[in-house]
Formats: structure tokens, sequence, C-alpha cells
């Protein structure tokens, strides 16, 4: 899941070397930490939230095949 993040998200920024991302478990849920460029963080998170959203329905669906669940969170 980390890579798929890491994949989509260096695929919508324009610093794609500033690109990070840190997995942990936190009461049997996978977070994943996204740290993009300050000036990447508009076209990551998208208008309204729809391409981070669109990116947490992915890695649901994905977590829940797995039986797991999973949360998606974009760091300042």
């Amino acid at each position: 899941m980390k890579q798929l993040v890491s994949h989509l998200a260096c695929g919508l920024v324009r610093e794609p070397g500033r690109v990070r991302v840190h997995e942990h478990v936190e009461d049997g849920r996978h977070v994943i930490e996204l740290s993009v460029a300050p000036a990447d963080r508009g076209r990551v998170i998208g208008r309204e939230g729809r391409t981070v959203n669109a990116m947490r329905t992915l890695l649901d669906a994905l977590a829940r095949r797995r039986g797991g669940s999973c949360a998606l969170e974009v760091l300042d």
C-alpha cells in the first residue's frame, strides 16, 4: 500500500523527489502518512479533496480485500 501511495503521489506532484511516505499500524489499522513539498499539497489534495479521497477509496478497497483497514493522512 505504501508503494501505491508513493507511485500515485509522484505522478501528481511537480517535485517527486520530495514525496515521503511513512506507514505504521495504530489500533490494528494501517495508517499511511504522505508528505510532499508545500507547493504540491494542493495537487495531492485536489479540488474539495477529491483527489485525496479517491486515493483513500483505492487504499480502503485494497485493505478490505486483505482483511484490514487503512487510513491516509496528508501531512503539513
